[in-house]
């Protein structure tokens, strides 16, 4: 839970200062994670208050989903210039929030000039309050859980303590698949429970029920058992199991897992199973629990989920590393363990299932620094002191490679956030033997500062080359073009680097010329006039693919160049 002292310390560490600067005028303050209680909340209200002075906090106003208020009624309150902190509830039940509809972010960020995310359970959606508002923000940031919370996140994946064995529950094979395969790269083994066991059983061809059988899972499932089988590694799955008669329910046996008679339904581990598990768990000095320990037809609380918990108690106490993911997984420990805190707990399993997938998380993407990114230069670059020129939106890379095979006095980087086109220009650079290019897969607007500021060498020139147009608005606003991105940008170029920017679309090229001079603090001016500015010409020499696709049919292209001068 976020203490409002750190809440506040962390505001210090963040800008720089013992109080908010008269320009942070207002903030808003995202708390969907159900934390709070109402006195909780109103003591805080009250350790704020009584530090007014030193944070000028005059007001705070509460949206509340529970009450049954539309995007009209949010609009109509606009007197927010005398409230400093503007906290946000959960607003998931507001059509417009699931929509992330921009007129309702606008609406909530109306007058606010930082934003602070510390919603991290809501974090792989959508929603106007935790993405939207950021559009409108000048600054957007992690809270102190938020940013915890994402860093447990990353150690799932991080394989320094062995042997890790993930157990794994819970249904649904195809839709984890890929998130079950990054788990086979990374542990040393995987025990499935739940309906997840019967369709790795059902590939392996034991005799499976059918009701138990989901459509289409064995495919994927045989990718699994062969990806373990390349990588060495064991696939577990219960030995037998407690069932009920589906006739007389009161009636209950134990089945081999491969010999389940028809009539009969699973609904715990059996005593081989349970035994095999805590001989497995206690050689373990890692361990990752996700999803549900419980059976579909079972409601209550199970002897082999209890068994379970107990287990898992017991081998933290010897200093392994337990990870407990979802709701359910959560709650059977918390009610078995005397304390909690020694284990590391997620309750809501699709953050985790879609990270583990190696999807972007978008309430992290959306915040100025998102994923940090710990280069290596010297495996990147073969000469990292050379000077750096930045494709942003490198899309097939195309261009970067030329470029980089005509100047090899420099380095060339390509952010582009399509993970497949990524992948598809680092293939390219080994075929052609390139040793001054390298592609990274992210989102330059929320990563650019954390990944260039670490090069070694000076930043000279970055490039955006007609981006994606938003029609959706009428100035076809492009999203990845943002003050974070400009200033960090302006930041790191060197003294007279240059800025580079195209576009098929006049309004586009305009816009993009606008925020750069608007945000770049007085140290960014237009070099060479041609034409208001526009150049006739590609100064390079090399066109990008869409660019000499906009030539060949005769229409015009918008460029300027941009130079730092201080």
């Amino acid at each position: 839970m976020l203490h409002t002292s750190n809440f506040l310390y962390q505001l210090h560490c963040r800008f720089g200062s013992s109080t908010l600067h008269p320009h942070y005028s207002c903030m808003s303050y995202n708390t969907a994670t159900g934390s709070w209680s109402s006195k909780q909340l109103q003591s805080r209200l009250g350790n704020l208050r009584s530090r007014r002075s030193e944070f000028r906090v005059t007001c705070w106003q509460v949206l509340d989903s529970t009450k049954t208020c539309r995007v009209q009624e949010v609009s109509k309150m606009n007197k927010w210039e005398n409230v400093d902190i503007l906290l946000l509830d959960n607003l998931t039940k507001f059509r417009e929030e699931v929509a992330n509809c921009s007129k309702f972010s606008e609406k909530l960020s109306s007058g606010a000039t930082i934003f602070v995310n510390d919603a991290f359970s809501l974090s792989h959606k959508i929603l106007a309050s935790t993405v939207g508002v950021t559009r409108f923000c000048h600054a957007s940031v992690a809270g102190f859980n938020f940013e915890e919370e994402l860093l447990q996140l990353k150690k799932i994946s991080k394989t320094t303590r062995q042997p890790y064995l993930a157990i794994i529950g819970g249904s649904n094979f195809l839709e984890k698949a890929n998130a079950l395969h990054l788990l086979a790269c990374k542990c040393d083994g995987l025990y499935f429970f739940g309906k997840l066991a019967f369709q790795i059983m059902n590939a392996l061809g034991l005799s499976v029920p059918g009701c138990f059988v989901e459509q289409d899972a064995v495919g994927e499932a045989l990718k699994l058992i062969q990806h373990a089988h390349c990588r060495k590694i064991s696939i577990y799955f219960p030995n037998d199991f407690w069932c009920f008669n589906n006739s007389k329910q009161d009636l209950r046996e134990i089945f081999p897992s491969g010999g389940i008679l028809t009539g009969w339904t699973p609904i715990d581990l059996g005593p081989v199973s349970l035994k095999e598990l805590s001989s497995l768990l206690s050689i373990c000095k890692k361990i990752l629990l996700i999803g549900s320990i419980k059976f579909d037809s079972v409601k209550e609380d199970t002897v082999g989920a209890s068994e379970l918990a107990l287990m898992l108690q017991k081998i933290s106490m010897t200093d392994c590393d337990v990870t407990v993911v979802g709701n359910a997984a959560c709650n059977a420990v918390a009610g078995t363990s005397c304390s909690i805190t020694q284990y590391r707990m997620f309750k809501n399993a699709s953050v985790v299932w879609e990270f583990l997938k190696g999807r972007i998380l978008p309430g992290v993407a959306a915040l100025d620094i998102a994923y940090p990114h710990d280069l290596d230069w010297n495996i990147a670059f073969p000469d990292p002191s050379k000077p750096l020129i930045v494709d942003i939106g490198s899309g097939n890379g195309l261009f970067l490679l030329k470029m980089a095979r005509r100047w090899q006095n420099y380095n060339f980087l390509g952010l582009e956030i399509n993970k497949k086109l990524v992948r598809r220009c680092l293939n390219n650079v080994l075929q052609s033997n390139i040793k001054n290019g390298y592609f990274i897969s992210t989102n330059a607007t929320s990563t650019f500062r954390s990944i260039v500021s670490s090069y070694p060498g000076y930043l000279i020139l970055v490039t955006i080359q007609c981006p994606n147009p938003d029609f959706n608005r009428e100035e076809h606003r492009w999203r990845m073009v943002q003050r974070m991105l400009i200033e960090a940008i302006v930041d790191l170029l060197i003294t007279n680097g240059k800025v580079f920017l195209q576009s098929d679309i006049e309004a586009v090229a305009r816009r993009m010329k606008e925020q750069f001079i608007m945000y770049g603090k007085g140290r960014l001016v237009v070099d060479g006039v041609e034409n208001m500015g526009w150049r006739e010409e590609n100064p390079f020499g090399i066109r990008s693919d869409w660019e000499q696709h906009v030539i060949d049919r005769g229409a015009p292209m918008f460029r300027i160049m941009l130079r730092k001068v201080r």
